[in-house]
């Protein structure tokens, strides 16, 4: 069993009548110093400094976080681009909410895409490398404190190492477009204190890593966005998600106010946050980066070419630049199943 924990109180909170902002300065939103923080023994990052890298993947990530160099992880979407990934030798992945949408329902990010949703693709990726981190999207949860802890438990189960979750309303969209609404400090603070106690509810001691999101910055400013992540952090966030930040001025002086919690920036090429590179992020402070659409555009850009040409030519011929099937299933672990099926005395594969 964990040890016992301390957490925010509705009392030690002093919260006001909780309401959603549309856009303006908010009224009735906590006030006051910060009175209470979590704090669980067994997570300290001290814990994780030392020994070789764990096969859990959250223990993994922990290490990671605790340990020099910034995390990358890349955004994918489905299958083939998680192999592409750790074919390109990343130790660390990143479902995108947008991407996860995309690739599975063909629309928009704009709140569609549910818990299952993103549990069935979870499942799928986590299950191609289980020793390999996979940092999740969970949007704002998907509902109320029991649906958080639902969520996180869901994820956890299927081999999700950490997931962010946000304070966008419930009918949420993709961080970097336009017209974001948020909720108010305390009911943000439900949905981290909702994770964090489900997480350390999860039989054995779990190591799964919250993260704590905040669109604000666009909607009430940076001043508010990270009095959130302070409170979130407070609250047993383990990692502070600054969403759209816009300046690397903007980032230092965000990476100073929540230290030591590490930072997490996103960035989308042509998004509200500039094209930081890896290195120029961990110049800056920030822990770990996430490119979450890396994959995605990359795929409409080679797909839309590939069938316009096919299209034109009535040939397929160009754009599989001379990859043929063998070679394609290489990439997507065939060698693997031909070598598991020869070791367990099988001979369906001995010629493919």
């Amino acid at each position: 069993m964990s040890p016992a924990v301390d957490y925010f109180s509705r009392g030690n909170l002093q919260a006001e009548k909780c309401q959603d902002f549309v856009g303006h300065q908010p009224h009735n939103i906590l006030t006051g110093p910060r009175k209470s923080v979590y704090h669980n023994p067994r997570l300290d990052p001290k814990n994780f400094l030392e020994g070789p890298l764990s096969i859990n993947p959250a223990t993994r990530l922990r290490q990671m976080l605790a340990r020099p160099g910034i995390v990358v992880a890349p955004g994918i979407c489905d299958g083939i681009s998680a192999r592409c990934a750790l074919e390109a030798g990343f130790s660390c992945l990143y479902q995108s909410g947008a991407a996860t949408t995309a690739s599975r329902l063909g629309q928009p990010d704009l709140a569609i895409a549910t818990l299952n949703d993103f549990v069935q693709a979870a499942e799928m990726v986590c299950s191609l490398d289980p020793i390999t981190p996979v940092i999740a999207d969970a949007d704002t949860g998907f509902g109320g404190p029991a649906m958080v802890a639902r969520t996180v438990k869901q994820y956890a189960r299927v081999g999700v190492a950490a997931l962010h979750i946000e304070d966008q309303v419930q009918t949420k969209r993709c961080g970097h477009l336009m017209g974001k609404q948020v909720v108010c400090r305390e009911e943000f603070l439900t949905r981290i204190r909702a994770a964090v106690l489900a997480r350390d509810s999860i039989p054995g001691g779990s190591d799964f890593v919250i993260i704590a999101r905040t669109d604000s910055a666009q909607v009430l400013g940076m001043e508010e966005a990270v009095a959130r992540l302070k409170l979130a952090a407070d609250a047993g966030a383990d990692v502070c998600f600054i969403e759209g930040v816009k300046t690397s001025e903007h980032l230092q002086s965000t990476v100073a106010a929540l230290a030591p919690k590490p930072v997490l920036i996103n960035v989308i090429s042509g998004g509200l946050t500039p094209s930081f590179t890896s290195k120029e992020a961990e110049e800056m402070g920030a822990k770990i980066i996430i490119f979450s659409l890396v994959s995605s555009v990359a795929m409409v850009h080679a797909c839309r070419a590939a069938m316009r040409a096919l299209k034109k030519t009535g040939t397929d011929l160009s754009s599989s630049r001379g990859m043929d099937p063998k070679q394609f299933f290489e990439v997507m672990g065939l060698d693997e199943i031909v070598d598991f099926d020869a070791c367990a005395g099988g001979s369906a594969f001995q010629l493919v």
